[in-house]
């Protein structure tokens, strides 16, 4: 019996990648420019249906850590994030010497709570701390309430920095993830849905701030015959080689999107009438989720007392990867003397969620065998 190992989500090339890095060897293309990285972006650009310009970069993390510059974020300087999260979208800030807020979750998308959003600016007015910047993240491929976070922070004129790194793919009311923020970001690290190996993207809304972000991104060498440097810039952008493989994986996006969604179906059969797992999904049809991760939350108290531990171990002993869900920033030892709004909806998710084998390669039989380990639990 085959006992290979079945990952949570790897990486799933489509076969025209090979040839976009044909290309750039035989050109002798081999640096951080050159036409695949022109073209992944235009590529991007056109996927995104907005008005919106793209810097491809060598990770998600530059390209919030750019965000955060382009958005004057400073030494002292306070930023609202997210709290349930990867620590990527948090450690941008504390790059620039300024100082998180965390945000819980809501129960609908899991992502930052409209609520405790307000209630946390409201408060860091008082203490004369406005936010220099939001940091919105859609969970797991699962869009953030974009209607009401954009309405908050209009309302006290602070811009949004929008990670998109899980939800390239996924839409909100028809309007594509990765356009909702004044700058947002993309990865294209080797687990999403969509790989270059490693790699990010920023997005912005117009060729000045790109330019910007791609002259830091560069080193920021000003435009002199020698080396000559007026700003501090950083080793940010993307290679002509990893963008090549992005090209070939542009071209199967939608039916990776397709994939991960058919992992989502498969687990909704897999669950269904069985009391006490509650599978993540959309709350509403206003949502489209790319299903980066197909998540689960479980109780226990349902179940007869077996946990979502319980089960990442047995699936564990069928060589099934599984993974607990994020978790939340304010309890990581690093930031745990930061602030943080809200009640503990992020810290159950977190004890009691489990992400599930999600891959958009996961074959029939890798299907039957996590079936049945789920069947035994």
């Amino acid at each position: 019996m085959n006992n290979s190992k079945i990952w949570l989500s790897s990486p799933h090339m489509g076969g025209n990648e090979q040839n976009y890095i044909k290309e750039a060897f035989d050109s002798n293309w081999v640096a951080p420019l050159g036409p695949n990285v022109i073209g992944f972006e235009q590529d991007i650009e056109k996927y995104l249906e907005q008005e919106v310009f793209v810097g491809a970069l060598s990770s998600g993390t530059a390209a919030l850590h750019l965000g955060l510059i382009l958005l004057d974020v400073k030494a002292g300087d306070e930023v609202i994030c997210q709290s349930m999260t990867f620590s990527a979208s948090a450690n941008p800030i504390v790059y620039q010497g300024a100082t998180p807020v965390f945000i819980d979750s809501e129960l609908e998308t899991w992502n930052m709570c409209p609520n405790a959003l307000e209630e946390a600016i409201k408060d860091r007015i008082s203490k004369g701390k406005k936010p220099k910047a939001i940091i919105a993240v859609h969970l797991y491929g699962m869009p953030y309430k974009a209607d009401e976070i954009r309405y908050i922070a209009d309302k006290y004129e602070i811009p949004i920095l929008e990670d998109s790194a899980e939800a390239l793919g996924s839409s909100y009311k028809g309007q594509k993830c990765g356009t909702f923020g004044d700058i947002s970001v993309l990865s294209f690290n080797g687990n999403k849905i969509i790989t270059t190996s490693g790699g990010g993207a920023i997005v912005t809304k117009t060729q000045e701030i790109k330019n910007k972000a791609i002259f830091l991104a560069t080193q920021a060498r000003d435009n002199e015959p020698h080396y000559q440097h007026s700003e501090i810039g950083y080793n940010y952008r993307m290679s002509n080689i990893c963008a090549g493989i992005g090209r070939g994986q542009m071209e199967i996006l939608d039916k990776h999107v397709g994939l991960r969604r058919n992992m989502h179906d498969f687990y909704k059969e897999a669950f269904q009438n069985k009391e006490g797992i509650k599978l993540f999904s959309e709350p509403t049809s206003d949502y489209f989720s790319n299903h980066w991760l197909s998540a689960i939350t479980i109780d226990s108290a349902k179940c007869n007392r077996k946990t979502r531990e319980d089960l990442r171990l047995l699936l564990e002993s069928e060589n099934i990867e599984s993974r607990p869900l994020w978790k939340p920033m304010h309890l990581q030892p690093i930031f745990s003397e930061s602030p943080y709004y809200g009640g503990n909806v992020s810290e159950n998710l977190f004890n009691n969620g489990l992400c599930l084998p999600s891959g958009s390669n996961i074959d029939a039989n890798e299907k039957d065998r996590i079936k049945n380990a789920l069947n035994n639990f």
